[in-house]
């Protein structure tokens, strides 16, 4: 078997997933290819632990089966993919493959109890029979050809999320509800400036990408020292999520399936869990968000106002406040420009942010970066070592960066490249004053804005049109006098010539 670079892989798998398609709809047909690389990651890891046992064993096939009980993953006998793959002209391939699938969740209950949210076997999503097999079939042949247990697992991670990216550019609109374009989820990550020893949550965590990249963040630091922490409503993104967490070699993360706003589940001793990270990409102006059951939350996360029940952006942005740590946790938020501008329970929710101190940034992205929206949206960054009694308790101004115009454009949307985020983080870091592109309002500016954080409203973008020489220009237009009438002239022999006019 090849071990692959990362570029490598990602092309294996999206030829693989591509060359088994049907004529399924891209949000539904990733399910099943992602479901099946899945299915192939886990089986090569427990053949890969099976045989280690095997050799230790002195080729003792029982004992080496039994030790597999405390494995990484128990695969019961008859369930790896090299026993479907050995059954694939079956006529009952799918059943046989629900069955084996259903069997290893019940051996992995703690870890993989119903991570396999898919029916190989369903006529109504994957059509008759000829035509389901014939998609099975394919790919068990594609996904044979690569053995997960020689690839480096930061690649196997990174491969899945491409594909998750690759199927949201494929799906449109849709399926784009469930990532994060890596080159914004990498930038957000990059802005809360994690650090050895954090807890890192996202309480909309889609399919893990940001929450991941974020603890990646602290990998570069030569650190594996930190924690992960998400929650996901949609029960299939859920289950893309912990896939993507297992891929990533980071077993440990708590993920967990229900609504964040209404039912918050990262709780411990009857309070919401603290953190020293919250990153996320909600959904952008959530509509029936449960704004009728806020004003008796159980946490009292509400108390600066309920944000209205159409538009659920502050109703996020409040439960992510108030869980970060006090007077430390940092906080990234991607939101509609809305969110800056929108008067009232909005903007008294963000009045009291500044009041408090608590809002470090506000920056602006390009248009065109999201499948789900094609508007420009903005990272709102909260910090709460500004609040009284913080390290940076003394820092009052508010940094804006106008960064619309950083982005390499697209035939479908556009690109955020590596040069222009590093601009970005590059100017937050810095903190300083750039022409027409960041600048630092003191809070005195910002009441005088009557506490609106559009960004126009800071930084000065006016590009004045250059000046015209109104004495050349009709010194021109003289020239070309006689080269008109010249032409006039020989167009009117054109005519006669071919009988038109006079």
């Amino acid at each position: 078997m090849t071990e692959y670079s990362r570029e490598e892989l990602e092309k294996v798998l999206w030829a693989a997933a591509d060359s088994s398609r049907s004529n399924l709809d891209a949000g539904v047909y990733k399910d099943y290819v992602l479901a099946m690389l899945f299915y192939k990651y886990i089986s090569d890891q427990a053949d890969k632990q099976y045989q280690e046992y095997l050799k230790r064993s002195k080729g003792d096939a029982k004992r080496a089966q039994a030790k597999m009980k405390n494995s990484r993953f128990n695969l019961p006998v008859g369930t790896a993919f090299a026993d479907l793959y050995a059954k694939r002209e079956e006529d009952n391939i799918g059943e046989d493959l629900n069955k084996a699938l259903k069997a290893i969740e019940d051996a992995n209950r703690e870890k993989l109890g119903g991570v396999f949210a898919v029916d190989f076997n369903s006529e109504v999503t994957l059509g008759k029979i000829d035509q389901r097999n014939k998609m099975i079939r394919n790919l068990l042949a594609d996904f044979n050809k690569i053995d997960f247990a020689e690839q480096d697992p930061d690649i196997i991670g990174d491969a899945y999320m491409y594909m998750i990216e690759h199927f949201g550019s494929d799906a449109g609109k849709k399926a784009g509800e469930f990532f994060t374009r890596r080159s914004v989820a990498e930038l957000v990550a990059r802005l809360v400036r994690p650090e050895p020893g954090s807890r890192i949550c996202d309480p909309a965590c889609g399919s893990g990408g940001l929450l991941l990249l974020a603890g990646a963040e602290v990998k570069k630091q030569k650190s594996k020292d930190y924690a992960l922490y998400g929650q996901e409503s949609n029960g299939s993104t859920y289950q893309l999520c912990r896939m993507n967490i297992f891929l990533h070699d980071e077993d440990a993360a708590r993920i967990e399936w229900g609504d964040t706003l209404n039912n918050p589940l990262l709780v411990e001793g009857g309070h919401l869990m603290k953190f020293d990270i919250c990153v996320a990409n909600p959904p952008f102006s959530l509509d029936k968000w449960g704004a009728e059951n806020a004003a008796d939350d159980r946490y009292k996360r509400f108390w600066r106002g309920v944000p209205p029940k159409s538009t659920g952006d502050y109703a996020f942005i409040t439960h992510m406040v108030e869980t970060l740590q006090p007077r430390t946790g940092r906080m990234a938020v991607i939101v509609p420009h809305g969110v800056l501008f929108r008067s009232g329970a909005e903007g008294k929710i963000r009045r009291a942010l500044l009041k408090e101190n608590l809002i470090d940034a506000v920056i602006g992205l390009p248009a065109g970066l999201f499948q789900t929206t094609s508007i420009p949206v903005a990272v709102l960054v909260i910090d709460k070592a500004r609040e009284a009694g913080g390290a940076r308790e003394g820092d009052k101004s508010v940094l804006f960066i106008e960064a619309s115009k950083e982005f390499k454009p697209g035939k479908a949307i556009n690109t955020l490249e590596p040069d222009n985020a590093n601009r970005i983080f590059d100017t937050f870091v810095a903190r300083k004053e750039v022409e027409k592109f960041a600048h630092l309002a003191p809070p005195e500016e910002i009441t005088e804005n009557d506490y609106n954080l559009n960004i126009t409203r800071y930084v000065d973008t006016f590009e004045e049109e250059p000046e015209v020489d109104i004495e050349a220009t009709i010194k021109e237009l003289e020239d070309l006098n006689p080269e008109l009438e010249k032409l006039e002239t020989q167009m009117q022999q054109y005519l006669r010539e071919l009988g038109i006019g006079a």
